[in-house]
């Protein structure tokens, strides 16, 4: 049992969260039905300490469908009853979408409300689109959606975002178009408002670019498929050794591993990631030789379940020591 904040914004933040994770499922199960491949989603619960400090529940994609991996994530995280934490509670809703066709873009999102002990709170909004391959268009249209729905924060945004995405080792940048703000109060606004909205344009128009996708009968050639599993390592590999958000939740608890990974694709290229540990600078080089360790010894090597839970293993690792 899930015991969940008493606080009324964080009571009303987990609302619309989860009203915002129906609408995106239900939106990606209506472009699915645009193939012959039926997709649905399964409901997986975790708990924080036995559901007394609260926990979550996660849609996650089953095989067969049109995704290589899909997850919505929304949680919520209460300590009301425990002084010595520096926050009441964390309400959040985290998603990542990679479809199985190489022309469709991958989607990240994360909205969050965090109260502070001392009766402040703050929004966090991130959205970023990832395409292994580049199409200016879909680029372009979902600027212009950050744009409309960021108002007057679309430079803020689109400057955080492009920092907080770039790959110095690499000299890349995970993804095309990205939106970031933290410890986000809009003035003159409802921060929750301000989110509801956010949310549901960046979502309106990503399903669309989805749809425009799957309804194209564009050869997927081998090349093609190469590009996106090569995107896929980059993905991998920004998200395990530069992302704070996951090295915290990992470092934090170790009560939803799989799920703090559920973003990662289904496989990546082992070899692409080899090359990539003899560019990075140290010690993080290490925590990708140590991530290679714990990775299947093939090419394209897949990222089940129980490698997600051996990669949290490296990480904690690697950190505490």
């Amino acid at each position: 049992m899930r015991i969940y904040a008493k606080n009324p914004d964080a009571q009303s933040a987990l609302q619309l969260l989860r009203n915002i994770q129906s609408y995106f499922k239900s939106e990606l199960v209506k472009a699915s039905s645009l193939t012959s491949q039926s997709t649905q989603f399964k409901a997986v619960e975790w708990l924080r300490d036995n559901g007394s400090h609260g926990g979550g529940e996660r849609f996650e994609t089953i095989e067969g469908g049109i995704f290589n991996r899909a997850s919505i994530n929304v949680s919520q995280i209460q300590y009301e009853d425990d002084a010595n934490k520096h926050y009441n509670s964390a309400t959040a809703l985290s998603t990542i979408i990679h479809p199985n066709h190489p022309l469709a873009p991958s989607i990240h999102m994360h909205f969050s409300l965090t109260e502070l002990k001392d009766g402040t709170s703050y929004w966090r909004i991130m959205a970023d689109l990832n395409p292994s391959h580049f199409d200016k268009e879909d680029k372009e249209y979902f600027d212009q959606t950050l744009k409309v729905a960021a108002k007057s924060y679309y430079l803020e945004g689109t400057k955080a975002g492009n920092q907080y995405f770039d790959i110095p080792a690499l000299k890349k940048r995970r993804g095309v178009s990205h939106f970031y703000l933290e410890g986000f109060n809009p003035e003159g606004e409802n921060g929750e408002l301000f989110t509801k909205q956010f949310a549901t344009k960046v979502i309106d128009t990503y399903v669309h670019i989805l749809s425009s996708h799957l309804l194209q009968k564009s050869e997927i050639t081998k090349e093609l498929k190469q590009a996106q599993l090569n995107y896929h390592t980059l993905y991998f590999y920004q998200v395990l050794t530069l992302d704070k958000g996951t090295t915290a939740g990992l470092l934090v608890h170790d009560q939803n591993d799989v799920g703090t990974l559920g973003s990662l694709p289904s496989h990546i290229n082992r070899s692409l990631l080899e090359e990539w540990q003899a560019l990075t600078p140290q010690p993080t080089d290490r925590l990708v030789s140590d991530l290679l360790a714990a990775l299947p010894c093939e090419n394209a090597c897949s990222i089940t379940q129980e490698v997600k839970a051996n990669l949290a293993q490296v990480i904690r690792a690697f950190y505490k020591k």
